[in-house]
């Protein structure tokens, strides 16, 4: 009986036990599935900073909990030493990285929320990297990492302006420092449109880039100078019609003459030493280049005309050849800058045909406007020799045909020797002619450059132009009826010439072909109001 009595006892403990397990079980079951709900969280992107301003670097518990009795830790992923610490309360920064001593924070009141965001103040570009939350309690830790991404705001653009060239270009510069990662640097026109660098320099010091951007303009009235980071910009505008510069690019012309005459001058002195016949005939010479000068700025007379003075000043000075020829060269050279400031008035003066345009008709060819390159609204006539616009689709989209540019091609191309045809623009307001490459772009907006293929001259808003390395404004004295074109593929020579005035137009020289050249000829972009066709003259 006494054993039975014991066995039933033991029984009842040993369930009593049980029961006590498993209750610890279930408690500890649920806190480590409560704990496991809890992660930290920070920002999915980069965190952007400014140098010399402050950052926070977001941290928190989700869902919120407080943090205040738990460890949290800032620290670098690239370094060992802790960025801030707090434990047990209280920021512990002894092992602090010195670079960061008094300028990190922690708000305390916000860690009851479980926000444990490290507030950092004076951003440096040394600060730039990945960071780590880590927070850790009795019985949980997770961390989350903050990537760091510091810009600095360098010093405003300096634009300075360094002169003019020989074509008649201004040199401008433009500098900046103090930029942190390495900015970019555009020229814009006073459209807005972009420029493209002649020169470029980056330099780095320490921490920080500078850059120096050089550019030569022709035209534009406003020069914008941009550096420009992912999230800041800085800009800075020149007026390039300012009567500064006007008085700068008059003072570089005179100033170029003056140092003509003063040569001349010393020429003469010495002719005067040698021989006083010579002397008063160089004297004589002298005269007839200042008068000459003087037709350049104020009559703009012919270079014809004053060629035909230096070799009458050559026959003259039989005995002085050699003296005379240095004087005569230099002279050229120095005509040659001035010449570039008036190239549009003096270019219809420049050649005149009355001998030569039948010699180039000798090399004309039979040109027929080839049907499947024209644009969509153009019309071409059955035997290839008119083309003109009309408002609506003539034909389907092509992958020959040109989609943006009212233009078409010749049939046939050239690839040696020399070629010449005539085509008829009467009346047509806007229009384009030349010669283009066969494998030269023709969709999208096209720069109807050599660059690109195209030699041509064109008519637009009652004025024409050429496009070389630059756009040129050509100054002609009528109106064009009939324009010829002359190709020379041997010598990179394409010309054009006024028909009926018998006078030359404009030319692209020294020229490099590698393919067949096919003439070209364009109404315009897009469209054009003038039912007017383009003719090709046989």
């Amino acid at each position: 009986m006494c054993f039975s009595l014991l066995d039933r006892k033991l029984s009842h403990c040993v369930s009593e036990m049980k029961f006590i397990c498993l209750t610890l079980l279930f408690v500890s079951g649920i806190t480590d599935s409560r704990s496991e709900q809890y992660e930290v969280v920070g920002p999915a992107d980069p965190v952007f900073a400014v140098a010399g301003e402050d950052v926070i670097l977001p941290c928190s518990v989700k869902p919120n909990i407080s943090v205040v009795d738990m460890r949290v830790e800032w620290f670098r992923l690239d370094q060992k030493d802790s960025v801030h610490l707090y434990d047990d309360h209280e920021d512990r920064n002894t092992d602090q990285i010195q670079s960061y001593r008094g300028r990190t924070k922690l708000n305390h009141q916000e860690l009851q929320t479980g926000n444990a965001s490290l507030k950092l103040s004076t951003v440096r570009v040394s600060d730039e990297g990945l960071y780590k939350c880590f927070i850790q309690s009795k019985s949980w830790s997770d961390d989350v990492t903050v990537d760091v991404r510091v810009e600095a705001v360098g010093r405003p653009p300096v634009i300075t302006v360094d002169g003019f060239d020989r074509s008649g270009g201004l040199h401008l510069q433009c500098e900046s420092e103090g930029w942190y990662p390495e900015p970019d640097l555009e020229w814009l026109d006073s459209e807005g449109v972009s420029l493209s660098s002649e020169t470029t320099e980056t330099h780095r010091n320490t921490d920080r880039f500078s850059v120096k951007h050089t550019i030569i303009v022709y035209h534009s009235d406003k020069i914008h100078c941009r550096v420009k980071l992912r999230h800041h910009m800085l800009e800075t505008l020149i007026n390039t019609t300012n009567n500064r510069f006007i008085s700068w690019r008059t003072s570089v012309i005179l100033s170029s003459v003056f140092v003509v005459l003063v040569g001349i001058a010393g020429i003469l002195i010495t002719v005067f030493a040698l021989k006083n016949r010579a002397h008063i005939q160089l004297q004589d010479e002298h005269r007839k280049i200042q008068h000459e000068h003087i037709q350049l700025q104020d009559e703009k007379r012919s270079i014809q005309n004053e060629k035909s003075t230096l070799q009458h000043a050559h026959i003259q000075l039989q005995n002085e050849k050699s003296t005379l020829q240095h004087a005569h060269i230099q002279l050229q050279n120095e005509k040659s800058r001035i010449q570039h400031e008036r190239d549009q008035l003096l270019q219809s003066q420049k050649i005149i045909l009355p001998k030569a345009l039948p010699h180039l008709r000798t090399h004309t060819v039979k040109v027929t406007l080839d049907a499947d390159t024209a644009h969509r609204h153009l019309i071409v006539t059955p035997d290839g020799k008119q083309v003109r616009y009309v408002n609506r689709n003539t034909v389907n989209e092509g992958n020959n045909r040109f989609d943006e540019y009212l233009g078409v091609l010749g049939k046939d191309g050239f690839s040696s020797g020399s070629f010449y045809f005539e085509v008829q623009v009467k009346n047509q307001t806007e229009w384009g002619l030349g010669v283009a490459r066969e494998s030269v772009n023709r969709k999208g907006w096209i720069d109807l450059s050599p660059d690109a293929g195209y030699w041509t001259v064109r008519r637009f808003n009652e004025s024409y132009s050429a496009r070389d390395s630059s756009y040129v404004s050509l100054s002609l004295r009528v109106k064009l009826h009939r324009v010829g074109v002359f190709v020379d593929y041997d010598q990179g020579l394409v010309s054009f010439y006024d028909v009926e005035s018998m006078s030359h137009i404009y030319s692209y020289t020294g020229q490099s072909f590698n393919e067949k050249l096919y003439p070209f000829v364009c109404l315009g972009l897009r469209w054009n109001d003038n039912p007017t066709p383009l003719i090709i003259c046989d």
